[in-house]
């Protein structure tokens, strides 16, 4: 049986990252890029909402090239006046887990940039979201100066150590290249894999 791949046609990107710039320039330039590729694909981005580090290189890039920018962001986080004040489109919502669903709804596929707790945060539930077949959409990490590559190697530990499927390591889409990146995005099919739990009850473990 031939398998046909059939390519995702993204018009809304969520992008996780950090509310700082990290210490290297490449992180602010490979955002840059990342905001004006969308603009040239003509797709919104949808983010945190937030007008500080790496948040803020996205969402101003994308504004300064006509581009469509959502933001969504908790009431808390507003009110500490942290919210990006020019976008398309700012949702304002009452939690995390609010936050986290929506740009969920609103999106497409998902990019994470480096970023630390809130950024894994959301990358992983995401991923759990996708394994638990809550969503079927594309999930890509642009590892950026090999900043993920001992995250990534963690991940194939686990596989190692089996408690992650690879069918469901291979959930997650890793380039250090924008447009490779978006090619598997684009191409990306999603696989249904049994659970360990279940191939124990069948006997196959």
């Amino acid at each position: 049986m031939i398998k046909i791949k059939i390519k995702t046609q993204i018009k809304t990107l969520c992008v996780f990252c950090g509310s700082s710039l990290g210490n290297q320039q490449v992180f602010t330039a490979k955002a840059g890029e990342l905001a004006e590729i969308l603009c040239n694909k003509n797709i919104t981005l949808v983010y945190g909402g937030a007008n500080v580090g790496l948040m803020q290189v996205l969402a101003d890039t994308m504004l300064a090239s006509g581009g469509k920018v959502v933001g969504v962001m908790p009431k808390s986080l507003v009110e500490r006046e942290v919210a990006h004040k020019q976008l398309t489109e700012m949702h304002i919502v009452a939690d995390m887990q609010e936050r986290k669903a929506l740009m969920a709804d609103l999106s497409d596929a998902f990019i994470a940039l480096p970023g630390a707790y809130g950024t894994l945060d959301e990358l992983f539930e995401i991923l759990t979201w996708n394994q638990l077949g809550i969503i079927k959409k594309p999930i890509g990490l642009l590892n950026i100066a090999n900043f993920f590559t001992p995250l990534l190697a963690m991940l194939d530990n686990a596989v190692k150590e089996r408690f992650l499927r690879i069918e469901h390591r291979n959930i997650l889409q890793v380039a250090e290249d924008i447009y490779e990146l978006f090619e598997k995005l684009e191409s990306f099919q999603p696989v249904t894999a049994e659970k360990w739990i279940e191939r124990l009850k069948q006997g196959k473990i």
